[in-house]
């Protein structure tokens, strides 16, 4: 097997992965674990995970003017990122969670645009709107609910997370340039435990962990050794031989498989209104990559 097909392979399973994380999550959330501390669960014992597997990379020294971004980084990355993903998913459906996510590369198109000055093209306007009108369509009328519906909130705070998550991919771009994604990685899942921990402490405290049972154990593991350990090393493995806009672009596999899941876990089928939302979502993001693809094909067959 070659590299490059590796890679694919690998960025493919974190996809999956991630897609599974929606239903999974859910057999012991909120049950037997709340949300903040299912992040504290997940967080703390990935810092040391990724600690130990530094060790088997080159040592690399952070300059000190670039801690400040690394902070920054854990904030937008792992902290409010993780406390707005677990939240909304313990009040929204796995099919929307994987929906809403998929507006992440029109996010970060937007903020390199505000923050990097890259230009927006028409074509790539037109994209944003769809994509965005998807993904609003989906948070107002998914379940129809009113707005002030716990189900509605849980697709406000996926959504900020996108946000949240699109702004540390347009922080993190330099860092990646400079330092391998592991010892990035390892700081911003050190200072982000820091951030969690005050948040997720009661909660973790008052855990009954008696109340678990085989199935738990295995969701629970799968969550914090599967979804953040193991997907994090696997996008490393993929990036040596990927470009970024190739990684992200797998992103878009997460509804299919979401959906799948979802309906293994009986949580909820897909309907009409989400196959509306993924069409303007999907097509959103071909206009938006549109000029890429054709780039790529170019050189493909060069």
């Amino acid at each position: 097997m070659s590299k490059l097909v590796r890679a694919h392979l690998s960025v493919a399973l974190v996809q999956i992965l991630y897609s599974a994380n929606f239903s999974i999550a859910k057999q012991i959330m909120p049950a037997l674990v709340q949300p903040y501390g299912f992040i504290v669960l997940r967080v703390l014992p990935s810092a040391l995970f990724f600690f130990a597997a530094s060790y088997f990379v080159k040592k690399e020294n952070i300059l000190r003017g670039d801690l400040l971004r690394i902070v920054a980084c854990a904030v937008t990355g792992v902290a409010v990122n993780q406390l707005l993903f677990f939240k909304g998913l313990n009040l929204t459906v796995p099919i929307n969670g994987a929906l809403i996510m998929t507006t992440n590369p029109i996010l970060v198109m937007l903020f390199a645009a505000l923050f990097l000055k890259e230009k927006i093209s028409l074509i790539k306007v037109a994209g944003i709107f769809s994509g965005l009108t998807g993904a609003i369509a989906l948070i107002l009328f998914g379940k129809k609910f009113s707005f002030d519906s716990a189900g509605t909130l849980g697709d406000f705070y996926i959504f900020l997370n996108s946000v949240s998550f699109a702004l540390f991919m347009i922080i993190a771009k330099p860092l990646m340039k400079k330092y391998h994604p592991l010892t990035i990685t390892k700081w911003m899942f050190f200072f982000g435990s820091f951030m969690v921990l005050p948040f997720g402490f009661n909660d973790v405290n008052s855990i009954e962990w008696h109340q678990f049972t085989t199935a738990s154990w295995l969701a629970l593991a799968f969550v914090v050794v599967g979804v953040t350990f193991v997907a994090y090393l696997l996008n490393v493995i993929a990036l040596r031989e990927l470009s970024p806009a190739v990684v992200s672009g797998y992103i878009y596999l997460q509804p299919v498989f979401a959906a799948l899941f979802s309906m293994i876990f009986a949580e909820g089928k897909p309907n009409l209104l989400h196959l509306i939302c993924a069409v303007l979502i999907f097509t959103g993001v071909y206009l938006i990559s549109k000029k890429d693809l054709k780039e790529k094909s170019k050189v493909n067959t060069d």
